[in-house]
């Protein structure tokens, strides 16, 4: 064709256009929102490496999640901070453990929103690992009955979705074995599917208090480096009972989405981590970008890599936005 014939910028000329012809937009029901919540009374504690990001105790937990739900942001998703932790973190799995008393308090007073529960020993013990140790290591099979036990009390609790962050191999067979047993049937699953071992945590371990005490969790979570690995875990969980699978952290693997993405027909969700977060804030506080516009950038990248849930603690700002 004649060079005058095709002028994509014609599709460019004005707001409204440019709107009509988008292919990827975002809405707030995309978003899932995570809560750090901690034991005690009036407790909303700054998170110094994630601005706008608290400590929360049970009411404030609540009125965050309120405040979601009136922004349009259909699910939280929950991560307890007991006040003892002990080597096999049984304040994971205790019926009146913090998360599942949050769990409740959500349901309570939000009885229409969506509540996930993250299954994992981490914020639980006090080594800081996701499991049991045995002979300096995690132990993969002694550790999935504490993560079933965790899923139960967790969906008895009211959790709509249960969501093992663990890496532990086998534990979404272990857990859904466990629900179907326990009554709890109807709950699904959203798995960590594909989760790397990162950088892009740390100030994670900050809000969950989680930092690991000896070691790292390389040997259980996936390096860097592997994109074929992924799609063998996702088939493996796929396998065992995922009803949803996820891809954590979200910017340096939006390749692994997009794969993941075109690999299932399941829900894929992607989790914009907190370092991405905290590195976006610390440039918009310094005056290095325009911290809205690449906020909505960062979060429109990430499904139009395919996902089509996004965990993001920039959630509720987004939600304004839109």
């Amino acid at each position: 064709m004649a060079f005058p014939i095709h002028r994509p910028r014609r599709l460019r000329r004005s707001a409204v256009l440019r709107d009509m012809v988008r292919e990827t937009a975002l809405a707030p029901s995309d978003f899932i929102y995570p809560l750090f919540v901690v034991e005690g009374r009036d407790v909303r504690r700054p998170i110094t490496s994630m601005p706008g990001i608290f400590n929360l105790s049970l009411e404030h937990a609540v009125a965050e999640a309120k405040q979601a739900k009136a922004l349009g942001v259909p699910s939280v998703i929950l991560f307890g901070i007991p006040d003892h932790k002990d080597a096999r973190g049984t304040q994971g799995y205790a019926r009146d453990g913090i998360v599942q008393r949050a769990i409740r308090a959500v349901k309570e007073a939000v009885p229409d929103m969506q509540v996930i529960a993250d299954v994992c020993l981490c914020e639980y013990t006090d080594h800081g690992h996701c499991g049991v140790i045995e002979g300096g290591h995690v132990a993969n099979d002694a550790t999935l009955p504490l993560l079933a036990q965790m899923a139960v009390t967790c969906a008895q609790a009211g959790a709509d979705i249960i969501a093992p962050s663990d890496m532990m191999d086998g534990r979404v067979l272990a857990l859904r074995k466990a629900l179907d047993e326990g009554g709890q049937a109807e709950v699904p699953i959203l798995s960590y599917a594909v989760k790397y071992a990162s950088g892009f945590y740390g100030p994670f371990r900050e809000a969950a208090q989680s930092t690991p005490q000896f070691g790292d969790r390389r040997g259980y979570q996936m390096d860097p480096g592997n994109a074929r690995e992924a799609l063998h875990e996702l088939a493996q969980d796929l396998a065992e009972g995922a009803d949803m699978v996820m891809v954590k952290p979200a910017l340096s693997y939006l390749d692994i989405i997009h794969r993941v993405k075109e690999r299932c027909d399941v829900p894929v969700a992607a989790y914009n981590v907190s370092g991405e977060y905290a590195m976006l804030k610390a440039a918009a506080q310094n005056g290095w970008v325009d911290g809205e516009r690449v906020m909505m950038e960062v979060l429109t990248s990430i499904k139009r890599a395919g996902a089509d849930l996004i965990v993001t603690y920039h959630a509720l700002e987004a939600a304004k936005l839109l």
